[in-house]
């Protein structure tokens, strides 16, 4: 039963040794995530939005959802395994909402096959571009095939990218198949687009 306490009551009260020690091992567990896979939550918020401001924002959330989940790993999984869920599934959320906020479309894999690729010289420059094109079509795909292709660009196998999506490490094995094919039909020079 809940009792509610005086403000005087509440202020006066300190937070036991334990609550120190939990916080310290989150705190603990923060740093440790963010040392080792900072760069890789800056590589997925760019990934997953395409505007700087609102890029800053998923950021920002992503670590939040983080610091915020760190109270309940239990290490029944590896700290990357985690880091990946709660990053992928707060980016996936943020794309949901700005779906239903911009109505942009989604598409499949077989959707975006099937489009005209977009032709323009000044894409073809070097590496950069390549890469914001990559990231666009990446921006195209609905999210469990957005989450696949990330991580796969992350070099995780298709155990642990079927660890974090809930999906089989053979269904996984099966889209980074079918993503690689499209993506190599749309950069090979003279291909079919």
């Amino acid at each position: 039963m809940f009792v509610a306490q005086s403000d005087s009551e509440f202020c006066n009260s300190r937070p036991s040794a334990d609550d120190y020690m939990e916080v310290s091992a989150q705190e603990d567990l923060y740093k440790e995530a963010t040392q080792t896979y900072g760069a890789t939550l800056q590589r997925l918020a760019r990934a997953y939005e395409s505007d700087p401001d609102k890029r800053r924002d998923l950021l920002q959330d992503i670590h939040l959802a983080l610091w915020l989940s760190l109270e309940k790993y239990e290490a029944r999984c590896s700290l990357r395994t985690w880091v990946y869920r709660v990053a992928h599934n707060t980016a996936t959320s943020h794309v949901i909402r700005q779906h239903r906020t911009n109505s942009r479309e989604l598409f499949s894999l077989e959707q975006i096959e099937a489009m005209p690729d977009r032709v323009d010289p000044a894409r073809d420059a070097g590496d950069r571009l390549a890469i914001e094109r990559l990231f666009e079509l990446i921006h195209q795909l609905k999210p469990l095939e957005r989450d696949v292709m990330l991580l796969y660009l992350e070099n995780l196998d298709a155990a642990s990218i079927a660890e974090i999506t809930g999906i089989s490490p053979v269904h996984v094995r099966v889209l980074i198949h079918r993503i690689k094919v499209i993506l190599t039909r749309r950069f090979h020079k003279g291909g079919p687009s």
